[in-house]
């Protein structure tokens, strides 16, 4: 399922880090070992599932907020 990612863009910088854009706005910044397994898989898989996942903008109000339940803490 390979399609056109929503929002998300990426650039390669000169140092061969890739920088991750959510709607013009800097995500994230992937260097070394996950640069290069991003670039290999964003051609590969989906790529608005991988940036989504790799910058986390794939969780949102409850799901972030669960964290901090008392069922969901770890003891």
């Amino acid at each position: 399922m390979s399609g056109v990612p929503e929002g998300f863009t990426y650039r390669l910088r000169k140092n061969g880090d890739v920088e991750v854009l959510h709607h013009g706005r800097p995500a994230t910044v992937l260097r070394g070992a996950a640069a290069a397994r991003f670039l290999a898989d964003v051609d590969r898989d989906d790529p608005q599932e991988l940036m989504a996942r790799v910058t986390g903008n794939y969780k949102h109000g409850n799901e972030r907020a669960a964290r901090q339940h008392p069922r969901n803490r770890r003891r």
